[in-house]
């Protein structure tokens, strides 16, 4: 039998306030734990959460950026259940009145465009969190994280393979850079996804049962685990047996899904509105000024490369993908304002592949922007070939040197004196005759054999355009 994919995801991302949702306890990462929990994130006798208004923006943000439909009024609710990372036995989220309502998000598959529908946006706190491998027969308990102000983005089932959910997932993830909401960081958990994945008889309309996949913060680790929930769905049906809707786990390292706990319905969280909290009004005022404070988003700066500085869609969808990527672009811009291309073919070959083969984020880069803007300059200035370029630039790498620098003490200077290449080239000539009556009889390619004589006659040194120029008139 043949089996369709449906996948809906829920995103977590990390609102980057400095303090709580509901109280001003600090939210910085890595501090020693349980040192940034206060009485009202514990939930304490006698305290009352206050709402971050920051987080209500940032919210606002999102939501106006997708022009999804905003709710002038929210409310915020209280989901019971009980966790040992969760002190207050429940967490304050949203449930009927989020605060962004439906809206959407386009991707790009192949040369198609795909909308994935938004159901919602809502605000919550987030939990503590429990530490399984600290101690031998006990788990440790870091409630640094509770109250934490997350926005959930909750997708309509539209997704149909494990590629679309990461196109969808990465869409996200560069949104809520570009407009400064989270800093999506995978690594610190500052987004991270849960995926709800089923299958049915391929044709039919009616969804089967899904398992939730908990808490994944890595692309890589998202398509790996839907494909394999995937595969352990076929394996149960195709057996004769039943999916069972169940929260479940990927273990990375087992290359695993095992199960959580069984899937809890909306009402076993007894939902109600939280008491300590009134109604979020939104004003037109207020959402006129959020609006106005939006950057250039990523389809508007991926246009804007591609009519302006007249890119290929497929450089300036490279590009785009990531704002640190696209400053960085920018920032070279700036010293070459005419050269965009040069700038592009350099930040996705050469930086590209030695941030990847180093694993190094482009912010960590040990070549700036600046500094990769002075060595195309002396590209444009042909004080260096392109293919010398590349030697300078790793040098560069190593050595954190400047290339003005690493073309003086390398003495890699190219030769530009007419007449001392000229004189290489019929000396290079003059002692391949064979060469050059091949040449004489139409062969072409044979004029590479004579480029790299003087290439290796003047260590590399040779402006190519010169050499090829003069070879051309000495041949003809």
């Amino acid at each position: 039998m043949e089996w369709g994919t449906v996948i809906g995801l829920e995103i977590h991302a990390q609102l980057n306030t400095k303090s709580k949702i509901f109280s001003a306890a600090s939210t910085q990462y890595g501090q020693k734990p349980n040192s940034q929990a206060c009485a009202v994130d514990l939930g304490l006798p006698g305290v009352l959460p206050v709402l971050n208004v920051e987080a209500v923006n940032k919210a606002i943000k999102f939501g106006v950026a997708i022009n999804a439909h905003i709710n002038q009024r929210s409310i915020f609710d209280r989901k019971n259940y009980f966790y040992p990372d969760l002190p207050k036995g429940y967490q304050i989220s949203q449930m009927d009145w989020p605060i962004v309502g439906e809206g959407k998000i386009e991707i790009i598959l192949g040369d198609q465009t795909k909308v994935v529908g938004i159901t919602r946006a809502h605000l919550e706190e987030d939990a503590g969190k429990s530490i399984h491998d600290m101690f031998d027969d006990d788990t440790a308990i870091d409630l640094n994280r509770a109250g934490t102000p997350l926005l959930e983005i909750v997708s309509e089932p539209d997704m149909r393979s494990a590629k679309e959910a990461v196109m969808y997932a990465k869409k996200i993830h560069t949104l809520v850079q570009y407009i400064d909401i989270c800093d999506g960081n995978m690594q610190e958990g500052s987004f991270r996804c849960d995926a709800n994945v089923s299958i049915r008889p391929k044709g039919q309309k009616e969804l089967g049962t899904r398992a939730e996949l908990k808490n994944i913060n890595s692309f890589k680790f998202l398509e790996r685990a839907i494909n394999l929930e995937v595969e352990r769905q076929q394996d149960i049906l195709e057996e004769g047996g039943s999916v069972v809707q169940e929260t479940r786990l990927y273990d990375s390292v087992k290359h695993e899904t095992r199960s959580m706990r069984s899937k809890e319905e909306a009402n076993d969280y007894r939902y109600f509105p939280d008491p300590d909290l009134l109604p979020v009004e939104i004003s037109d005022e207020l959402l006129e000024k959020i609006r106005q404070t939006l950057p250039e988003l990523p389809a508007q700066k991926k246009a804007r490369f591609v009519v302006k500085l007249g890119l290929s869609d497929y450089d300036a969808d490279v590009l785009t993908l990531q704002k640190p990527l696209a400053d960085y672009f920018e920032t070279m811009l700036e010293y070459h304002a005419s050269n965009a291309k040069l700038c592009a073919n350099w930040i996705m070959g050469e930086l590209s592949a030695s941030l990847n083969k180093h694993q190094i984020d482009i912010q960590n880069s040990p070549i700036t922007a600046q500094a990769l803007s002075l060595l195309i300059s002396r590209i444009s200035d042909d004080t260096i070939s392109g293919k010398t370029a590349k030697d300078v630039f790793k040098a560069m790498w190593d050595s954190k040197d400047s290339a003005d620098k690493i073309i003086q003490a390398k003495g890699l200077k190219q030769m530009t004196d007419t007449g001392e290449i000229e004189a290489i080239v019929e000396q290079v000539i003059a002692n391949n005759a064979p060469q050059v009556a091949q040449f004489k009889s139409g062969n072409d390619k044979i004029l590479g054999f004579f480029i790299g004589q003087i290439m290796k006659l003047t260590a590399g040194k040779a402006n190519p355009k010169q050499v090829n120029e003069l070879l051309r008139n000495k041949l003809s």
